[in-house]
């Protein structure tokens, strides 16, 4: 029946062999059941509106197609179902599900539990460590060193670990503790003691472990700090070695921004039907091509934003390929830039000088192996592997294995090649890029589930924006930036971005009747939930008519009153904000000048400024200027939907250029940029370098920094959120950045704004 609902009444004689191959191999390794148990997992969601994909190798199988489990189908993508499955197969077969973040995967999660009890299902373990930032906080408590010091010590490295090759008493001074301090070689110490060691038992991301019978006589079980929760005391390899059925239930932020806009076009009468989305839409792949990419899924990084206007995605496959091309492996193997050049006809496509044996294999990526079932492919047809010691070879390709079994696996693939007669300068090439594949390559079929999700964002960005940016900001934190980022790249896709107010915001962001972007309370500093939604059920009884009347009828505590009366979403009780300011701190006193005593209808009789004359001039104070909203909206929202903080201070750096305006600039100029750091990145693969991104009223500027540079400024370029930058331009291919010579801070009071995004 899910053959004919994918490919027709009449299934074609390719699929159907394609589906008796694996349903053999399926019922011969026993694994029918599990298959159900999946399958039943997912109709549950389609059933409760959920949205739920497969990905991973098990997009890889026709009978996971068929079964509504994935969305790829293997016979046109003409992927390898042994990189999902093989007769050499030991344990369950691997399925990945990607659900909405949030509730709603809460909601499958506690479905599992409810048909199997909290005694037959349970998440796995996983053991955290001490790592970076959770060492240096405990030993410094130990030591007794100034919290400051260990903050400044713990911003210098973006992603929260610290490499075992640094000098620790060097990185402790430039975090302001001498290397003279009697407790700083303690402390280099202790931490390299203490990093990696146990700190206390986690929860796995996804994975489930169900058992028929009762799980606790297996693995012993406890009660997760979450409610509802029950959570092994093992982790998911110690599960598989016991072979117990496992199931990777994954929140994505993605599924849940995704669905959240389908809602909202539904709710506003222009539904979207994810299923039915266009192949080849010329607006998203435009927006695509630009590099046009802030919000969109495993497309919006630094990296990918160089690439997408090299690469010049016109299809779906493109989209395909640039998922899976920035990649540690695929860069690490020195991959990439290959796959580029020959695209763009700047060296030719050859196949490794076996093109009768690899071009069926390499043809849709240029001869150049990006995908792992290439890999295992190419084992096949040049080591003569059997699908079993491909499946050998894939086990030891995967991140989490050992070095040894990745050198075994090497060996014998170099072996094999050798008997085989390949010459040694092909061999020594394919056996590098196995090794670099063991560094986070990418299956096609899970490269294919994510650029689905990839081109979904694409289009609703381009075609229904307010609804798109509504759900990003109340599925936050997510990605790469910021709210005060993606504000910002909606207001430059046309969106209205208004701001909190009592009146009319709600907890979550809100589209307005005229397509304007309402920002929710969810966004305000120091708001608790539980207070905005007590305010929310008395608005809904009965119109707040002054500021006394909403002080009387909510729940805010005085500093949670003084920040929205800072960000003015008071304003409509005063006519500005340092006026609301003054009547939200004034003490309201019952029955005297200051206060009004009910009616007896029980509104109030307030003498305070009422919602009517919010807009009258009437206060004596001074209102604030652009700067100070600006520094009110930071400190309280960390965003504005003011103007952009540089457009504040252009005039006084006219020497600065404008992100706009670098299209202009030669390969080659000395030029000086500047702007808020919205996103820092020192990937492992980049030898050192960090990649710096600064935003300014007209965009973005791409900024390298060299190892020397970064070392010698490393508390700068993590601290600090401005920056100007003096450098060198790099006018290539299409992609323009700037090679760091000198980095300043770019010193003004007004700039105390937003954080950025930080990734290792």
């Amino acid at each position: 029946r899910g053959a004919r609902l994918r490919y027709g009444t009449v299934v074609p004689e390719k699929v159907r062999r394609l589906l008796e191959k694996e349903l053999a191999l399926i019922n011969k390794l026993g694994f029918a059941g599990y298959f159900l148990i999946v399958a039943d997992l997912v109709r549950f969601c389609r059933e409760q509106g959920i949205l739920a994909q497969g990905r991973g190798s098990a997009a890889n199988s026709a009978v996971c197609f068929c079964l509504g489990v994935t969305a790829v189908d293997p016979v046109k993508f003409n992927v390898l179902f042994e990189r999902f499955l093989s007769e050499g197969r030991k344990g369950w077969p691997d399925i990945d599900i990607d659900l909405p973040s949030g509730d709603r995967r809460e909601q499958v999660i506690q479905e599992v539990y409810r048909r199997y009890g909290t005694h037959g299902a349970a998440m796995t373990g996983t053991i955290i460590t001490y790592r970076g930032r959770s060492a240096a906080r405990e030993i410094g408590k130990v030591l007794n060193l100034p919290v400051d010091v260990l903050e400044r010590f713990s911003s210098l490295f973006a992603n929260g670990d610290f490499p075992h090759t640094l000098d620790l008493l060097a990185q402790m001074e430039k975090a302001g503790l001498p290397r003279s301090h009697p407790r700083a070689p303690a402390f280099a110490a202790l931490y390299r003691q203490m990093s990696r060691l146990p700190r206390h038992l986690g929860q796995h991301s996804g994975g489930m472990i169900i058992c028929q019978g009762q799980l606790s006589s297996v693995v012993p079980l406890e009660n997760a700090a979450m409610p509802g929760r029950v959570v092994a005391q093992w982790d998911k390899d110690d599960c598989h070695d016991l072979g117990i059925i496992k199931v990777d239930l994954l929140g994505l932020g993605m599924m849940a921004v995704l669905q959240d806009t389908v809602t909202l076009t539904q709710q506003r009468g222009r539904p979207v039907d994810l299923a039915q989305l266009p192949e080849n839409d010329p607006k998203s792949y435009e927006m695509i091509r630009q590099a046009d990419t802030i919000g969109l899924f495993q497309i919006e990084s630094r990296a990918q934003m160089a690439t997408l206007p090299r690469m010049k995605p016109t299809c779906f496959y493109d989209l395909v390929i640039e998922v899976a091309i920035i990649r540690p492996g695929p860069i690490q193997g020195d991959l990439a830039h290959p796959y580029l050049r020959r695209r763009n006809g700047e060296e030719p496509t050859t196949y490794f000088g076996y093109e009768d044996r690899l071009k069926p294999v390499l043809e849709r990526t240029l001869g150049v192996p990006l995908f792992q079932e290439q890999m295992l492919e190419m084992a096949m047809v040049m080591a003569n592997f059997s699908g079993d010691e491909a499946e050998d070879l894939r086990r030891a390709m995967s991140f989490h294995r050992s070095d040894e079994k990745m050198a075994k696996a090497k060996g014998k693939l170099r072996a094999a090649m050798d008997r085989a007669g390949v010459r040694s300068d092909v061999t020594d090439r394919i056996v590098q890029a196995v090794g670099s594949f063991a560094l986070y390559g990418f299956p096609e079929s899970h490269a294919i589930s994510f650029a689905h999700l990839a081109y979904a964002s694409a289009y609703l960005k381009a075609h229904r924006a307010p609804e798109f940016y509504c759900a990003l900001l109340n599925n936050q934190p997510m990605g790469f930036y910021s709210p005060a980022t993606l504000v910002k790249d909606a207001k430059r896709h046309g969106v209205q971005v208004r701001p909190v107010c009592v009146l009319r915001s709600s907890w979550e962001c809100l589209i307005g009747a005229d397509e304007s972007l309402r920002l929710g309370l969810m966004q305000v500093r120091g708001v608790r939930r539980e207070h905005a939604v007590d305010m929310l059920a008395e608005r809904g009884r009965r119109r707040f008519e002054s500021m006394d009347d909403f002080k009387a009828r909510t729940t805010f505590t005085k500093d949670e009153l003084r920040t929205l009366a800072e960000i003015g979403s008071l304003n409509c009780f005063a006519p500005h904000r340092r006026a609301a300011l003054w009547e939200a701190e004034r003490e309201r006193r019952e029955g005297d000048l200051f206060g009004g005593d009910p009616d007896p209808d029980g509104k109030p009789r307030t003498v305070g400024l009422s919602v009517d004359i919010a807009a009258d001039d009437s206060s004596p104070l001074r209102p604030m200027n652009s700067l100070e909203r600006l520094q009110a909206d930071y400190s309280g929202l960390n965003l504005t939907t003011g103007p952009h903080p540089m457009a504040l201070i252009r005039e006084r750096i006219p020497d600065v250029w404008r992100a706009l305006d670098l299209k202009q600039v030669k390969d080659g100029d000395k030029i000086r940029v500047a702007g808020q750091v919205i996103c820092r990145q020192r990937p492992g693969t980049a030898k050192g370098v960090c990649f710096v991104s600064l935003e300014d009223e007209t965009g973005i500027s791409n900024v390298i920094v060299a190892p020397e540079l970064f070392e010698a400024e490393r508390l700068k370029i993590t601290t600090e959120p401005f920056l100007i930058v003096e450098g060198v331009a790099q006018n290539r291919r299409e992609t323009i950045h700037i090679k760091a010579r000198i980095i300043e801070r770019l010193d003004y009071a007004v700039l105390q704004t937003a954080g950025s995004h930080d990734f290792g």
